[in-house]
C-alpha cells in the first residue's frame, strides 16, 4: 500500500512540469503526507480545455457515501480491481488524475520495532502516481492513489507499490478509457531499478513531524541492528 508520501514541489514548478493551469491554491509542501491531507493533483478539465493543477483531499469519498470520513479507508485503489470496484470504477472510467510525488514511505519490522524506508528517484526527478478523483456532494474534491504488486527490489520493502506513470503515458492515462491491462501496466523492473530504497529516521512515523530531515538517510545510530540489505 501507499499510506504516506512526500510532495514538495511548488505550484509554479508543478504547473510547468505537467503543462497544467493552476485552478486552486496548491497545498503547502509536505514531506509527510497522511490520509485526508490536501494534496496536489493533475486532472483534465473541460472548462479549461486541458490539464489543471488542483487540490484534493487524499482518500476518495464515493458520491454515495453518507460521511466524508469514508475516504480515510480509500486512499489506495488496487489495480487488480479498480475497473470493477463500485467505489472506484466510475472514476477509473472518467475521472483519472496524476498525483505528483517526490517519493513514498513503507515500514519493515526489524526485531521488536519497525524501520522506515523512503522510496524515491535516484536522480531526484519527480514521480507521477496514477490516481482517481471525484467530488463529494459537488464540492469536496477527493482522490486515491492506485497501487499494484511490487516488483524488483521494491518487494523487499512491501508487496505493494504505487502505480508510477512515466511522462509518455500521462496523456493516455488522463484521457480515460483504454484496455485496463495496458493502462494499469507497471513500469518494467529495469526502470524501477531507478528507484532508491533509503532507510530513514523513525520520525516520519508521527504525522505531526514534517520537513526535509524526514527523507535524509538514517545514520547507523538511527537504524535497527538488522537491515534489509
Amino acid at each position: 500500500m501507499c499510506g504516506r508520501y512526500a510532495t514538495t514541489r511548488s505550484e509554479t514548478d508543478l504547473s510547468a512540469l505537467f503543462d497544467a493551469v493552476s485552478v486552486a491554491e496548491a497545498p503547502e509542501p509536505s514531506w509527510n503526507v497522511a490520509p485526508t491531507d490536501p494534496v496536489p493533483v493533475i486532472r483534465m478539465s473541460q472548462r479549461h480545455d486541458g490539464r489543471v493543477l488542483d487540490a484534493a483531499r487524499w482518500g476518495l469519498v464515493p458520491p454515495w457515501a453518507s460521511d466524508p470520513r469514508a475516504g480515510s479507508r480509500m486512499i489506495n485503489a488496487r489495480a487488480e480491481t479498480v475497473a470493477t470496484s463500485p467505489a472506484f470504477a466510475p472514476s477509473f472510467a472518467r475521472r483519472r488524475c496524476l498525483v505528483p510525488a517526490d517519493g513514498w514511505y513503507e515500514w519493515v519490522r526489524v526485531s521488536a520495532s519497525r524501520q522506515a524506508y523512503y522510496m524515491t528517484s535516484r536522480d531526484g526527478s519527480p514521480l507521477a502516481f496514477a490516481g482517481l478523483w471525484t467530488t463529494w456532494r459537488g464540492e469536496m474534491l477527493t482522490c486515491s492513489v492506485i497501487t499494484t504488486a511490487a516488483l524488483g527490489g521494491l518487494t523487499r520493502v512491501h508487496d505493494r507499490m504505487p502505480l508510477i506513470l512515466p511522462r509518455d503515458r500521462w496523456a493516455s492515462w488522463l484521457s480515460g478509457g483504454g484496455d485496463p491491462a495496458e493502462v494499469l501496466r507497471p513500469l518494467p523492473v529495469p526502470e524501477l531499478d531507478a528507484i532508491e530504497v533509503r532507510a530513514v529516521r523513525p520520525d516520519v512515523g508521527n504525522v505531526r513531524n514534517n520537513g526535509p530531515h524526514l527523507v535524509t538517510p538514517a545514520t547507523p545510530a538511527d537504524e535497527e541492528p538488522a537491515t534489509l540489505f
